[in-house]
């Protein structure tokens, strides 16, 4: 046993000195190579037998600097990537800012361009801030008040049409009623000058998007694509405004009445700014057209008289019928504990 472990003794010292010479010489190629300094003609010889592995370290120190510049040109690449990456987000954010400033001056332009045409109104430009979240299509809440000139009754409108009322006027904020609220009524007639038939808007709680023109006889000359104007009865509203036109008509139960379905002027889905007609000087009613008598004719001064108070009784039942639909809402709201109806 003693002479078998004595050889594996010797074996491994003998290991031991081959793989110091080794080191030694290869660490002495090494700073050879790196260096470049004279070495004696004695050890010449034997680095002619050892260049090839002083080619060895010479390529593995250029693939160690290789490498080196490689992990610092890619930490370089990913600095870059990162710098506009965070480049092309500020540029997305700036476009957006301009496409959003963009649609802002649009829309105000027609504001102001509608506010430059209707000389009658006192107009304030305001937008809108907030919605209310139970009834979020029929109640708006603006950033104008009272310290601005607002106050509670005021119409709302846009460059397109008629949007509703200040039902609560606050300091700098005020709460709107839009048209399409089933407690709003709104005195309207039919533009077309043959026609000329009044009757009420009003929101429709089973048609939120869609109000309805009621109380309209029914044979009262209304046909489809008609448009409605405000008629300037009850207070609240300015006569012409636009309200929108008669897309359906429908008989109603009881047999003497029937109803328009209304598609509005004003897009109530995209209403961002608005203007409140804080101030209204209606133009002059036109005047009559002469009456012109055909020889032979007689006009009857009694039919005329007639037909003058039969206008005038219409005109009146339907203030009356406004008055009384805007005083059932108040009691509503009231017993609701709502703001006041229109």
């Amino acid at each position: 046993m003693k002479p078998r472990r004595k050889k594996n003794k010797q074996a491994q010292n003998k290991t031991a000195a081959i793989i110091f010479i080794l080191a030694f010489v290869f660490c002495s190629i090494f700073i050879v190579a790196k260096t470049g300094m004279q070495v004696p003609a004695a050890g010449k010889t034997m680095m002619f037998f050892l260049s090839p592995f002083q080619k060895s370290f010479s390529w593995l120190g250029g693939g160690f600097s290789d490498f080196k510049d490689s992990v610092e040109e890619m930490e370089n690449l990913q600095e870059e990537t990162t710098q506009l990456r965070a480049e092309v987000e500020k540029l997305r954010a700036e476009n957006l800012n301009a496409s959003e400033a963009l649609s802002e001056n649009q829309r105000l332009r027609a504001l102001l361009g509608y506010k430059q045409n209707a000389t009658q109104f006192d107009l304030i430009a305001a937008s809108i801030v907030g919605r209310d979240s139970v009834t979020w299509s029929s109640v708006v809440t603006i950033n104008r008040g009272t310290l601005d000139g607002v106050a509670d009754n005021m119409a709302v409108v846009t460059e397109l049409g008629l949007v509703g009322h200040v039902i609560e006027a606050g300091l700098n904020t005020s709460k709107v009623q839009l048209i399409l609220d089933p407690r709003s009524s709104v005195g309207t007639l039919i533009q077309r000058p043959e026609s000329r038939v009044a009757g009420i808007v009003e929101g429709d709680i089973n048609n939120p998007n869609a109000p309805k023109m009621v109380n309209i006889p029914k044979d009262a000359d209304v046909q489809v694509e008609d448009m409605i104007v405000t008629s300037g009865f009850g207070g609240v509203y300015p006569k012409g405004i636009v309200v929108g036109k008669i897309k359906e008509i429908h008989n109603d139960e009881g047999g003497l009445l029937k109803h328009g379905i209304v598609a509005t002027t004003v897009n109530f889905e995209k209403l961002e700014d608005v203007a409140v007609i804080v101030e209204s000087r209606e133009p002059p009613p036109e005047p009559l057209p002469p009456v012109i008598q055909s020889a032979g004719s007689e006009i009857d001064a009694e039919e005329v008289a007639k037909q003058l108070e039969h206008a005038k009784i219409i005109q009146q039942e339907v203030r009356d019928r406004v008055k009384q639909a805007q005083i059932l809402q108040l009691e509503q709201v009231r017993q609701s504990g709502g703001g006041t109806a229109n």
